[in-house]
């Protein structure tokens, strides 16, 4: 993950007071290569064009079931990912028509790279100058275990080149969760009925795969800022790998049992994916009717009622792709201005993994017993243990994240090992509650490691 602002672990600086408060004064912000935008460029390019190289295969081997679905998928998410970047560059207020007719060709993601790049080599060029248009951005950060506020001041141009940074990451979650896991699926379940793997199609497969895996590691490293957007957070390689290892499994375990579960009922596992799919949809407007609230005005400046609801409903339908296939790190609250429940909550990924767990399990279940044989030399049974392994794996990871690897763990009211001892309290001693003080009130924060 690329950082725009570098501060120095142990800043030696004196601390003033002016505004009644601490403040370190941190040195002058550092810019960075933007390899996440090119990655993201990439990803984009390189799955656009496998997918339009396949809808020609397929429509020259006359499969037009086949062409439309890949067509309307690579088309859904291409569409999105324009309007996302609008959205965040607020190109409808400006008057840029050469980039909203790129967007209109499917190619603002290419002329948005170009802009970065442009900004980087300008900001190259010019460093170590000054720039006569600063702002001041405070931040706290633990070192040594101490909250420090640290406040610097941020050019205009570097805080363009992170505005680019923020769009991209956006637009990945975009592309992986609403193109690139039912390109992926779908693309999955053809190669098993057609028990091949042409070139074209592998390449699709590849780069599905590799930005569904990209776009939920960005989606645990956003979630992580905006639950504590007031500090400085910083994810080293280890925490990064866990998390990459942690998705991987989960996700790619997750979508190969949906394809064997699909392969076996074929038309009959319609309906319970439908289902699924709607129950997680609508569940964050079910809360929203039930606790009475009114709908938030104030999410962006200039937004009327239909704007505000047409935001609210795209957000509702990337969360439910998010949690159709893996965690989404947050829990969706519509009634709040940032949208989000920026608490801890551990029920609902406890709630979230035991949920997907069954449905995994079932899945499996149905294929083992129910299955024809779609997959030569392979014994069902060992594919269906291989399976949940991965899976349960994947929350192991999860739960090594969280309890050791997590850059601000140590401000969590209770960990995962906290929370589950509590569980096991209440159950095996329940007649002690009420004479002592519960042993996950008592130990908060004590237990961080």
């Amino acid at each position: 993950m690329d950082r725009v602002y570098e501060i120095p672990e142990e800043p030696n600086v004196v601390p003033i007071s002016s505004l009644g408060e601490d403040v370190i004064r941190g040195p002058n912000p550092r810019f960075t290569f933007p390899f996440s935008i090119l990655f993201s460029t990439f990803l984009y390019c390189g799955e656009a064009a496998s997918a339009l190289y396949m809808v020609r295969i397929y429509r020259k081997n006359n499969e037009t079931f086949w062409m439309t679905y890949t067509f309307s998928f690579f088309m859904f998410s291409s569409i999105m990912v324009q309007l996302t970047l609008i959205f965040v560059h607020r190109d409808l207020a400006k008057d840029r028509p050469l980039s909203l007719f790129m967007h209109l060709i499917l190619l603002g993601p290419v002329m948005r790279c170009l802009e970065a790049m442009i900004k980087y080599l300008t900001l190259w060029k010019k460093e170590g100058q000054e720039e006569p248009y600063v702002s001041l951005t405070r931040k706290k950060m633990l070192i040594d275990g101490q909250e420090v506020l640290i406040e610097w001041e941020v050019g205009h141009s570097i805080r363009t080149l992170a505005m680019h940074r923020n769009a991209y990451k956006r637009m990945s979650q975009i592309q992986a969760f609403l193109g690139s896991v039912p390109q992926l699926t779908y693309q999955l379940y053809v190669t098993l009925i057609s028990a091949e793997v042409p070139l074209g199609r592998a390449v699709l497969m590849i780069f599905s795969l590799i930005s569904v895996t990209y776009g939920a590691t960005l989606c645990n490293m956003l979630a992580i800022q905006i639950k504590y957007d007031d500090y400085k957070i910083r994810l080293g390689p280890l925490e990064v790998l866990c998390i990459t290892i942690w998705r991987t499994l989960e996700i790619t375990s997750r979508l190969v049992i949906l394809v064997l579960f699909s392969a076996t009922l074929k038309l009959k596992a319609v309906p319970f994916l439908v289902l699924n799919f709607l129950i997680i949809l609508f569940e964050p407007w079910v809360k929203f009717w039930r606790s009475g609230a009114q709908m938030p005005n104030n999410i962006e400046k200039n937004f009327s009622r239909v704007g505000t609801l047409v935001v609210l409903i795209s957000v509702t339908i990337l969360y439910a792709g998010i949690n159709f296939s893996c965690w989404s790190a947050m829990q969706l609250k519509l009634a709040d201005r940032d949208l989000v429940d920026k608490g801890q909550n551990w029920g609902h990924m406890g709630v979230h993994y035991t949920v997907r767990l069954v449905e995994n399990v079932i899945m499996v279940l149905v294929f083992k017993f129910l299955g024809v044989k779609v997959l030569l030399n392979y014994c069902h049974s060992l594919i269906a243990v291989q399976l949940i392994i991965a899976y349960l794996i994947s929350i192991g990871f999860m739960l090594l994240f969280f309890q050791y690897l997590h850059p601000l763990r140590s401000l969590f009211t209770r960990n995962v090992v906290d929370y589950l001892h509590c569980i096991c309290c209440r159950r095996q001693h329940p007649e002690r509650a009420e004479n002592s003080e519960p042993p996950c009130e008592a130990e908060t924060r004590q237990s961080i490691v």
